[in-house]
């Protein structure tokens, strides 16, 4: 899902969002602004494009996680929920995605694919087309070391990536890391949550995500 703002009567492209039901986007805490009118267009490839069976929708309500810090992301909790006005139809171009089994716990090296319309590199271009990166999942006990993110990292995050080629980017945030199962399927374990102020693809500053995994309860409740 592409999460958009209004400004001056034009709509842009802000976040990535995750339809989790038929009436739920899952997005970053980050994402949202109090002071800003956004919509949900689901079945999107190209931004600029008309495209038939994509449907735009303004928000019923948006739930942000009530510990959420916007002075400290590193704190976590980065995870908000945005309720449709409608059950939408599911379709070749709309599909509800699989959450995790909470608390589950990628192993290092699970190869993840993050998918997004933020910029193509650091301080790069918007792309209209969605894009998609392969990420190997970096696990805590590594991604928490001093050369790597240190203590900003907690154990309710995932870090993929990290080797300076590939990552998330500006424009990413909010929107899935989708990873294989065991059993086949695809879940999504991460939402683009931070990444480092030397750039996008900087050597051992993997992109960090939510886990997800951390906050099925919280989901199940909102």
């Amino acid at each position: 899902a592409s999460l958009q703002y209004k400004s001056n009567g034009k709509w842009y492209h802000t976040c990535g969002g995750t339809l989790i039901a038929t009436n739920w986007v899952m997005t970053a805490a980050h994402c949202i602004s109090s002071s800003l009118i956004y919509r949900v267009f689901l079945g999107k490839y190209n931004l600029a494009a008309e495209e038939e069976g994509s449907i735009a929708l303004s928000p019923e309500k948006i739930v942000v996680n009530e510990n959420w810090n916007p002075e400290d992301v590193a704190n976590g909790y980065d995870i908000a929920l945005i309720k449709l006005p409608e059950h939408v139809t599911l379709s070749d171009q709309i599909q509800l995605a699989c959450l995790p089994p909470a608390q589950s716990i990628l192993s290092s090296n699970t190869a993840c694919y993050v998918t997004g319309w933020g910029r193509l590199q650091t301080n790069g271009p918007l792309p209209d087309d969605l894009q998609q990166g392969l990420l190997l999942v970096v696990d805590y006990a590594t991604c928490s070391k001093p050369l790597w993110w240190g203590n900003i990292v907690k154990s309710t995050m995932v870090c993929a990536g990290g080797d300076g080629i590939t990552s998330s980017c500006n424009g990413d945030s909010g929107g899935p890391l989708n990873c294989q199962g065991a059993d086949g399927r695809w879940e999504v374990h991460g939402i683009v949550s931070f990444g480092s102020s030397l750039g996008c693809n900087y050597y051992h500053k993997p992109s960090v995500f939510t886990r997800v995994s951390a906050y099925n309860s919280w989901i199940e409740q909102v």
